[in-house]
């Protein structure tokens, strides 16, 4: 009896070392197909943001329309009786960041954008996106022309200066009023005072339309603003440092196949020996165009416009890592790509870099210096310009998936 129970035992002991054994052996396996994943974390977006190499911030900030600080719960009832405050009404459509600081244009589209300029916080553990006015509530004033009427786009220069262009129309969607002349503002981030005001009332006409704007500093030291008058295939080129500028029409070639009412677009390209080129196109067009920006600077610009060549479809250009590759998606598509221009202009040279899981459409990419990535803005802007939303429009300050 005794023999047997050894026996038994021996046999209970040996099938758990089996199973020891085994555990061992499915623990080693599962590590390494963990430590493989890791090695191997790539999509057709690149490397995800989880490897360590990325060193970026992948917190999502969103919001849905505009909740804004106000002085007082009265000031913020009289806004809204008034029509001054409707929230849905409000979409950011361009933005820089500064620190843990976003800055954010908020053009007025339609009535209720109580402020067309506004920053917002992005430290880590921020749940609840609040808007304050930027510099100060009486900078955003509605008819006042020693404020600001509709901020467009927004740009940050080497020396951390917001530069604004201001188009001066608002309610452009509903019933367009030119309350003032346009203008390109530049505010301090460090002291939040207006640098200078440049009035663009002699530089464009009755009919233009301004949308982009790129600040350029020359090997010199000098300043230089672009900016894209769509309706006149114009570039303005203004001189900081001389305090004048100057119209660039575009050749009528780069004009072809274009809408009635088309958006141009211009983006800034610093190459790595020093040099700067303007990349100009039209949404509607098929080719894509550049010009050095020295040539712009001293005004010769007859036979200097370049076809760089034909695009595979219409182009949404939304920024650049302040380099020399340029940040675009296609015409209704949330997948946004990266052109390095030091490579021909080819499909087969453009990236795909990122991808939105709620179909929400990309409209500025722009740099997060602090956290070393890329942050896209998006939102659903084409449900908000058919006002097609109920709460309002819903947007995304993210990080791209991948180290670019």
């Amino acid at each position: 009896m005794m023999w047997f129970r050894q026996r038994i035992f021996s046999s209970v002991i040996k099938r758990h070392k089996k199973f020891e054994n085994l555990k061992v052996s499915l623990i080693i396996l599962i590590i390494y197909i963990c430590t493989y994943v890791e090695a191997n974390n790539e999509s057709k977006y690149g490397l995800f943001t989880n490897d360590r190499t990325c060193g970026a911030n992948g917190s999502i900030i969103q919001w849905t329309g505009g909740q804004f600080e106000f002085p007082c719960p009265s000031t913020k009832s009289l806004f809204k009786s008034s029509g001054k405050y409707i929230p849905k009404n409000i979409i950011a459509t361009r933005a820089q960041i500064i620190g843990d600081t976003a800055y954010l244009a908020l053009p007025r589209y339609r009535q209720g954008v109580p402020a067309t300029l506004v920053k917002t916080n992005l430290q880590p553990g921020t749940c609840h996106v609040i808007f304050s006015t930027y510099p100060c509530w009486n900078m955003q004033e509605e008819g006042n022309c020693k404020a600001m009427q509709s901020v467009v786009d927004i740009v940050v220069d080497q020396n951390e200066v917001i530069w604004l262009l201001d188009t001066g129309i608002v309610n452009t969607l509903e019933m367009p009023v030119r309350k003032c002349s346009p203008k390109v503002w530049a505010i301090s981030s460090k002291s939040s005072k207006v640098l200078k005001v440049i009035d663009l009332d002699g530089l464009s006409t009755n009919t233009s339309r301004l949308q982009y704007l790129a600040v350029d500093y020359a090997p010199t030291g000098g300043c230089f603003l672009y900016v894209s008058d769509a309706a006149n295939r114009a570039i303005i080129v203004f001189n900081i440092q001389l305090d004048r500028g100057f119209r660039v029409v575009l050749p009528r070639t780069v004009t072809f196949g274009t809408r009635s009412r088309d958006v141009l677009y211009l983006t800034l390209i610093r190459h790595n020996c020093g040099s700067a080129e303007l990349y100009i196109t039209y949404l509607s067009t098929n080719r894509m165009f550049s010009i050095k920006a020295e040539y712009l600077r001293n005004g010769v610009t007859d036979g200097r416009v370049l076809d760089v060549g034909k695009k595979s479809s219409r182009m949404v250009i939304i920024g650049t890592n302040n380099g020399n590759a340029i940040f675009f998606r296609n015409e209704g598509s949330a997948e946004v790509y990266r052109w390095d221009t030091n490579t021909t202009f080819q499909e087969d040279n453009f990236k795909p870099v990122y991808r939105s899981t709620t179909c929400q459409l990309a409209t500025h990419a722009m740099s997060d210096y602090r956290h070393n990535t890329i942050r896209i803005l998006q939102s659903n802007f084409p449900d908000f310009m058919q006002n097609r939303l109920g709460c309002g429009a819903t947007q995304q300050l993210t990080v791209l998936q991948g180290c670019w």
